[in-house]
């Protein structure tokens, strides 16, 4: 079992007692001491890494923000979707967690086996079919009490979302997600054993003033032939942007077209100021350069190539015999 997560509210109140005496410190150091056991619930079982938890939190962070911008455009009103948590637990757990009556939209993922649950919070549910039929958008909790009018309304509504359930998984895989049906009651709804672990992730949802939750409930059945996907490495190893071949051309042929300087230095000598001044015609000066030792050619006063004179169509030239590799002063 996963330790227990207080509240500001609960360590405020901890802190106030130990201050105040009504606790002791000193015991509370020493209960934690002598306890050896810890319980663990195997109903509560976790199937899933933190880097794979993290990795579906990042799906459904896309999936908030573009369908935040869909139902904006749906229903012509102020709209916020955001991931509130994401948390794996039994699927008993989940159904007790969520109203008696509520809206229940039912997606296949092919080629992925078990179905994914989007459950809507009827205050939401309402608003949404307030807006669709010309209202303000105010939440009115009476879902037990859907028309076939407003059933086909709603179903109509959330069966054009899973275009954007492909595009937010199709980093991890390409998937066909299909709206089967729309349910009420979650008793009804038994898509896995009470005990399976599923990953239920929560969404804070506002659309105009109405505000509550969607909840998406993905079987363990689901992410298991991609649960190696979710980790960070796969996402950093399929992270590799494609060279646009059109830009890289254009770079080329810029390149084509820069002009550098080349000198091929003969050789270099050192003279005195009266040497230098006592010069005349016919005079010879000695270089410091051996016959049978290549040139150093710069490229915009850089050395980079290691050459040997010659002649090409009578015209001097030199021959190209190596490069000159630089030389890293930290590996000297």
């Amino acid at each position: 079992m996963a330790d227990e997560v207080l509240s500001q509210h609960e360590i405020d109140a901890l802190l106030s007692a130990i201050s105040s005496g009504e606790m002791d410190a000193e015991k509370l150091r020493v209960e934690e001491k002598e306890k050896k056991v810890r319980v663990y619930d195997f109903k509560r079982a976790l199937r899933f890494s933190k880097d794979q938890i993290r990795g579906i939190t990042r799906i459904h962070e896309n999936l908030a923000r573009m369908l935040t911008t869909f139902f904006s455009a749906q229903l012509r009103t102020y709209v916020d979707i955001s991931v509130s948590s994401v948390d794996q637990v039994p699927y008993e757990e989940f159904i007790r967690s969520i109203p008696n009556m509520t809206v229940l939209n039912i997606y296949s993922l092919t080629p992925l086996d078990g179905r994914l649950v989007m459950e809507v919070n009827p205050n939401i549910a309402y608003a949404m079919m307030d807006r669709v039929l010309g209202g303000r958008g105010s939440g009115v909790n009476k879902v037990n009490k859907l028309t076939e009018i407003e059933t086909l309304l709603m179903s109509q509504l959330f069966e054009k979302t899973t275009g954007n359930l492909r595009e937010a998984w199709s980093s991890v895989m390409e998937i066909d997600p299909v709206l089967e049906d729309l349910e009420v009651n979650p008793q009804f709804l038994q898509m896995v054993s009470p005990n399976e672990t599923v990953v239920v992730v929560s969404f804070n949802t506002v659309i105009g003033e109405t505000s509550g939750m969607i909840n998406i409930c993905i079987p363990h059945i689901i992410l298991e032939p991609v649960i190696s996907k979710l980790s960070v490495h796969y996402w950093m190893q399929t992270a590799q942007t494609k060279r646009d071949e059109d830009a890289y051309q254009k770079i080329s042929d810029n390149l084509q077209q820069a002009i550098v300087e080349n000198i091929a230095v003969l050789g270099e000598t050192k003279i005195s100021v009266g040497e230098f001044l006592n010069l005349s015609d016919g005079d010879i000066i000695a270089l410091g350069q051996q016959i049978d030792q290549p040139l150093t050619m710069s490229v915009n006063q850089q050395p980079k190539f290691l050459v040997q004179p010659g002649r090409s169509r009578n015209r001097l030239a030199v021959q190209v015999l190596e490069e000159i590799k630089e030389v890293n002063v930290n590996d000297e």
